[in-house]
């Protein structure tokens, strides 16, 4: 059975509006494929942990990663250490730059009432599984809308040039309409599986 994993952004949660659309669209359309999407923490190092542990449950399994902002950023470097096709949606290409002007201050969940203060040593966490040039391009498919407010689109569109990639007009950082891509997207991971076989 195939596994997807949804990777939410930075203080999101399952409950996540993206996450809940897939969560709901494989139930109708696609229940031979598992759903699992982690309650991440806001600490990297913590985050590494969970997804290598997830991962390495479902082992055995076609793996799907799915991944929204700093989720995207989670997923290449899941893709890059074990070999599994990623959907990116409006990636985080650079967090470790991002971030620090959130470091010392109280951080709260967007979805839970957990909060989180982070230092330099999650700097250094995050930095270490930071993967600046990737090397499975066929991998990835790039999901961005130039309306994004939060990241500048032409940085994942440079990262990942060497990938497909669906650029839209407008848009935000929530990507409009995911769900219309939602079918084509798990097209793209069954075929990833078929080359390999």
């Amino acid at each position: 059975m195939p596994a997807l994993i949804y990777i939410h952004g930075f203080l999101s949660s399952p409950a996540s509006h993206k996450a809940l659309q897939v969560k709901h669209w494989l139930a109708e359309h696609r229940p031979d494929v598992s759903y699992h999407c982690p309650a991440l923490s806001a600490y990297p190092q913590s985050v590494r942990e969970t997804l290598e542990a997830l991962v390495v449950s479902l082992q055995g399994e076609d793996i799907y990663l799915m991944g929204s902002s700093l989720g995207g950023f989670w997923s290449t470097w899941l893709a890059e250490q074990y070999n599994v096709p990623a959907i990116l949606i409006n990636p985080a290409v650079k967090p470790s730059m991002l971030l620090p002007e959130y470091l010392g201050i109280e951080l709260k969940n967007y979805h839970t009432d957990e909060t989180y203060r982070l230092s330099q040593d999650d700097m250094t966490a995050l930095r270490a599984v930071d993967i600046a040039e990737p090397q499975r391009p066929d991998n990835y498919w790039l999901l961005a809308q130039t309306g994004d407010e939060t990241l500048d689109y032409r940085e994942a569109v440079e990262k990942y040039r060497l990938s497909k990639q669906t650029i839209e007009e407008g848009g935000d950082h929530s990507f409009q309409d995911f769900e219309n891509w939602i079918p084509e997207t798990l097209r793209f991971c069954d075929d990833f599986y078929k080359k390999t076989v």
